[in-house]
């Protein structure tokens, strides 16, 4: 197990003070706002230690304020219902007594019922792609400086891209793109664990793939983003330390926010969960001094 991804686990291990009510702490990386992923894998696990005995097949999250990494986060789970099928949970967020997050979590009992899905895209399989270490010796020079500083970084989520020209080139695109993920290391057979380490790997690139259409990305200093909202889908079982297709599309973008939304698909092409996100994207204001 990478040293990043025994970091992550353990930012997961929220703890527990009191009935309903957790804290969870930032990794000190010079970070000046909380990753949204953390929060949502976090809340995630918290609703999950107040329901026993179901998965979660939905979540619905809006991001509130930024996040402080100096200071733990308070989760607080307001238990919602408890049904026959469905088990429903809220989860605030709170830093300096604001709430910075709010999301509802719904866990479903598990039942069969009619099946169908959408087929997977075609795809060079995830072994046939560069890895990580090889695409920081590939390319690391030829990078601009934030992008460089990104890939240096250890990470807990290895992602290989499937096409790697927009990082290479300013042009334009349809806005669409497809990366393999997954774990750097064993997660274990707990699938409440495999659904909360997703959850937090699925705000990695979803808003970045509205700005494909505009020669864009992430790491433009003149871009100010930040995720809206956030929404998860769980469909079936999987294992998050094995390849997932995270295939991303954005509709639409307009107003100062994009819309985002991906599928994420294992090796053999099952579907096993789904996302939808609506990010800030502004122009930095430039002030003329003098």
């Amino acid at each position: 197990m990478s040293r990043a991804l025994d970091q992550l686990l353990s930012i997961l291990d929220i703890e527990r003070l009191e009935e309903n009510l957790f804290r969870g702490l930032s990794p000190q990386v010079g970070w000046q706002r909380v990753f949204g992923g953390q929060v949502i894998g976090q809340a995630l696990v918290a609703a999950h230690r107040t329901v026993n005995g179901r998965l979660a097949h939905s979540l619905h999250a809006y991001f509130l304020r930024a996040g402080d990494p100096s200071v733990p986060i308070i989760y607080n789970v307001d238990r919602i219902r408890d049904g026959g099928s469905f088990t429903t949970r809220r989860v605030v967020a709170i830093q300096h007594g604001q709430a910075i997050f709010s999301m509802a979590a719904s866990f479903h009992k598990e039942e069969t019922g009619l099946e169908h899905q959408i087929k997977m895209p075609e795809v060079p399989p995830p072994e046939s792609l560069p890895s990580e270490a090889e695409l920081k010796e590939r390319l690391i020079d030829r990078l601009p400086e934030p992008l460089k500083a990104y890939w240096q970084r250890e990470r807990p989520i290895e992602i290989r891209p499937v096409d790697l020209s927009r990082y290479l080139s300013p042009e334009k695109h349809t806005p669409s793109q497809q990366v393999w993920i997954k774990a750097t290391g064993q997660l274990g057979n707990d699938q409440s664990l495999h659904q909360c380490v997703l959850a937090y790997a699925s705000d990695f690139t979803l808003l970045d793939t509205a700005l494909i259409a505009h020669g864009r990305s992430v790491f433009d200093p003149n871009l100010m983003l930040a995720s809206l909202d956030h929404a998860v889908w769980f469909h079936r079982k999987f294992r998050a330390d094995d390849w997932l297709l995270y295939a991303q599309d954005s509709p639409i973008s307009g107003a100062g926010r994009a819309f985002c939304r991906g599928m994420l698909f294992t090796r053999d092409g099952k579907l096993v969960a789904s996302t939808a996100q609506e990010g800030l994207v502004r122009e930095r204001t430039v002030t003329k001094t003098g």
